[in-house]
């Protein structure tokens, strides 16, 4: 499993989602405010911060938060099954 986790600097709820995703292994952190980052959630249909997506083996959407942040063990009852 994958982690994306979008975020960006003035983003009041991003810190919960940062605090969700610590610890966990396979997540990367995209900055919305940067060319790159921007890309990324435009390819992934991410229109607000914080986004969290997680993707399966093979690259696709298992389950996402978008303009939320997930529960730690929402994020990890996904995680786990």
């Amino acid at each position: 499993m994958e982690v994306k986790l979008f975020v960006k600097e003035d983003c009041p709820r991003c810190p919960a989602a940062k605090r969700a995703c610590e610890g966990l292994l396979n997540v990367s952190v995209y900055d919305v405010d940067s060319i790159d980052g921007l890309a990324e959630a435009s390819f992934h249909g991410v229109l607000a911060t914080p986004s969290v997506l997680v993707f399966d083996s093979l690259g696709h959407e298992v389950a996402a938060w978008r303009g939320e942040a997930p529960t730690s063990a929402a994020l990890h009852t996904v995680l786990a099954n």
